[in-house]
């Protein structure tokens, strides 16, 4: 019975981390272009995890492209700016997509 409650509870503090940036990803609006599976507006989060897998500087480039808004790299639509989101959220979301499958 006590390795069963530790095994559950060692799952849901496995969980927490990636459920609270889907969170954050949704209050700062990013879900209404993105998706973590599927292209919406704009590209699918586990494209652009595959995209930049091996760039040892894609937190930063993409937590950049967050706040700054980009164009021309997924197509014709740009990214607008974000100005709502700290360079600490842009980096902990940029982090996210990256660690998404």
């Amino acid at each position: 019975m006590k390795k069963a409650l530790l095994a559950a509870a060692l799952c849901a503090g496995c969980a927490a981390p990636a459920f609270a940036d889907l969170a954050l990803a949704t209050s700062k609006n990013c879900m209404s272009c993105h998706a973590v599976d599927r292209k919406v507006l704009g590209p699918a989060f586990k494209d652009v995890a595959a995209k930049y897998k091996d760039n040892k500087g894609a937190v930063d480039q993409l937590a950049n492209k967050i706040m700054k808004g980009g164009s021309g790299v997924w197509g014709p639509v740009p990214m607008p700016a974000n100005n709502q989101v700290s360079e600490a959220d842009a980096k902990k979301l940029a982090a996210w997509v990256l660690s998404t499958k």
